[in-house]
């Protein structure tokens, strides 16, 4: 496999500016006040969060720089298109002229949603597919509280469609915040399990974008750097999670690995993954973990020298020569991973069986978005095939 080192063009875009390190939250209020004159904010999160005073203290610094705010908490995770629509009723219902949003990846890719629609209130679902927003939403600032989706940096969000029973993305340039925060101490009370699935969602966003059809010079750069700092960091963070180092490794891994999807896209572990979220609410982070050395399997043949640079960035490589030796240590490695953190192997503890890998199939091999830019064609015997692997 061969990435694209010039024979077609290529392109990258991130978000407006990034403050980065530890106790970086301190600078939110001030980065905004140099961004405009700002009124009236809505803080979009978790309750969680809320819980644990996080977002008093950013409130009480809003409204002291002159700016109103109120909370919104009701983000599901893996949001639906009602879901979307709801809160975004309550949203709209008031002035606001600020968005910011804290949490993970669904209340990152809500809070962009809420921003364009904010702008042009179409309904949401005129919205998915690629470049189909028609104007910039309002300032945006996202502050991610989980290491794995990248979402603050990426133009992308995902919303879930029961009645297809799909998960869906919406791509535009016009889904890119203003400013982005990344602070390493609001990670550390992360519970392993989300730390575990986050962090391998993020590992597979890097490793896809360098084995990707699209993969070019800028997201090989973020990618190989991302899987190197989660290589290094994971199990660190899963077992520690004081680690700050660890979790600062994380925060950067994810968001690099964000930067790299957007130039380079993802492939067909999350076209697989998305069927196992709509139809049976598999966490998007167990469903990439689950399907990932599978798909890599299937596309060794297509990539085994991109496998090589990613066995020498995972720290692999010492010792051992290319070829199949390289990609069957890459694979191992996930595995062990998923092993030492306890992330399910089996599609049966979540009510998957034989029966439904046929619907499953179909549906995945509708995410051509996706699919286009696998190594390797996967047609749907291919697709079920993988399916079946996790139906032991």
């Amino acid at each position: 496999m061969k990435a694209n080192h010039g024979f077609v063009p290529y392109k990258f875009q991130t978000a407006g500016s990034i403050i980065a390190g530890q106790n970086a939250i301190s600078e939110l209020v001030p980065r905004i006040k140099m961004h405009g004159d700002f009124r009236h904010a809505v803080i979009v999160t978790q309750p969680s969060l809320k819980a644990m005073g996080v977002i008093e203290r950013i409130a009480d610094e809003l409204n002291q720089a002159g700016i109103s705010s109120r909370c919104v908490t009701e983000v599901k995770p893996e949001p639906t298109v009602d879901n979307i629509r709801e809160v975004y009723s309550n949203i709209s219902a008031e002035p606001v002229d600020l968005l910011i949003g804290i949490g993970g990846g669904s209340v990152l890719d809500a809070t962009k949603l809420f921003s364009v629609l904010l702008t042009d209130p179409v309904d949401v679902m005129s919205l998915i597919g690629t470049d189909l927003v028609l104007r910039p939403g309002i300032p945006t600032v996202l502050v991610p509280t989980t290491s794995g989706t990248g979402s603050e940096v990426t133009p992308n969000a995902i919303v879930t469609i029961p009645e297809q029973e799909l998960k869906i993305g919406i791509i535009s340039r016009h889904l890119l915040p203003m400013m982005v925060i990344i602070d390493p101490v609001l990670t550390v009370s992360l519970p392993q399990a989300i730390t575990a699935a986050t962090g391998m969602d993020a590992f597979t966003h890097a490793l896809e974008s360098y084995i990707s059809n699209k993969a070019n010079p800028i997201s090989d750069m973020f990618a190989l750097e991302s899987i190197r700092l989660i290589a290094g960091s994971l199990c660190r963070a899963y077992h520690t999670g004081s680690d700050l180092e660890a979790r600062e490794n994380m925060l950067l891994g994810s968001m690099y690995g964000g930067m790299a999807l957007s130039s380079a896209g993802t492939a067909a572990v999350h076209a697989l993954a998305y069927p196992l979220g709509g139809k049976f609410n598999i966490t998007h982070g167990v469903a990439n973990s689950m399907l990932l050395p599978h798909v890599m399997a299937y596309n060794m043949d297509a990539i085994h020298d991109r496998l090589g640079h990613v066995a020498r960035a995972m720290g692999l490589q010492d010792g051992m020569e290319g070829g199949n030796a390289s990609s069957e240590a890459v694979i191992r490695r996930i595995f062990e991973w998923t092993a030492e953190m306890r992330i399910p192997q089996n599609l049966r503890a979540f009510g998957v069986t034989e029966g439904d890998v046929d619907d499953l199939a179909v549906a995945a091999s509708k995410v051509t978005r996706l699919l286009h830019n696998n190594p390797k064609p996967m047609d749907l015997a291919a697709i079920k095939s993988i399916y079946r692997k996790l139906l032991p």
